[in-house]
């Protein structure tokens, strides 16, 4: 189902007007979607409303925009189907870039630096990639950890969130987690049974937004720039990790 046209006024006074071929689902608002199952990135609340990393820079570009930011929520595996039918103008979820998705979906510059780690029980023998041979390997479904995964084991399994599987290794189950480290770290300081193991390597995080509306990507990448020159990122960053995890690695 194709996105509206429609022609926006923006709700504050200094921020810039959209053009008028910017596509909203909704006039005035920014409706960005995100699963709520990656804490510390995206969680529920007792109210089932949504907080996080990536909720607040959603938020964050949505008050650029001039526009009302509305949160929605939908499981990862899903995000970029719901973002290609107009169930959101975008998704501020932790996308990490790659090829595959670059067919379906447009990516903003990255607002964030991340990486696959491997994590274990503290007992494991396993250290790094060589030792997943034939090992469980447990990932979220719809992430690029699969894929990961896949090149070193053929036992892989799959959970409805990162934070399920690592909850589940920490229970005894399977042998490993392959995870954004950030994800990783935090489960270890929120008390899982879990060790951090090799970092694979390194990617980009981006928002996604749907192949037919360039204009609003423009827009949203003038807005990530404004946050990062402005400490807008870096300070959420320092929120939630205590680090600053919006400036790519050296």
């Amino acid at each position: 189902m194709p996105l509206a046209v429609l022609m926006l006024v923006t709700g504050c006074a200094e921020k810039e007007k959209l053009p008028d071929n910017t596509q909203l689902i909704e006039k005035d608002k920014f409706i960005f979607t995100a699963s709520g199952e990656f804490r510390p990135f995206s969680y529920l609340n007792n109210d089932l409303t949504m907080s996080g990393f990536d909720i607040e820079v959603g938020n964050a570009i949505a008050k650029e925009l001039g526009l009302q930011p509305v949160p929605k929520r939908m499981k990862f595996l899903g995000l970029v189907q719901g973002i290609k039918t107009g169930r959101a103008d975008a998704a501020v979820a932790s996308h990490t870039i790659n090829d595959l998705r670059k067919k379906e979906v447009l990516f903003s510059t990255p607002y964030y630096y991340s990486g696959p780690q491997i994590f274990t029980r503290p007992d494991s023998d396993i250290k790094t990639t060589d030792d997943l041979d034939g090992k469980e390997v447990a990932v979220a479904k719809g992430s690029t950890y699969m894929d990961i995964a896949q090149r070193y084991t053929h036992n892989v399994n799959t959970y409805d969130s990162d934070i399920t599987a690592l909850q589940a290794l920490s229970d005894g189950r399977h042998d490993a987690v392959i995870t954004d480290f950030v994800i990783g770290k935090s489960a270890i300081k929120e008390g899982f049974k879990i060790k951090e193991q090799q970092l694979i390597e390194r990617s980009e995080q981006a928002v996604v937004v749907p192949m037919d509306n360039p204009v609003l990507l423009k827009r949203i990448n003038e807005a990530l720039e404004h946050m990062r020159e402005d400490g807008t990122l870096k300070q959420i960053s320092i929120k939630y990790f205590g680090q600053d995890i919006t400036v790519k690695p050296e």
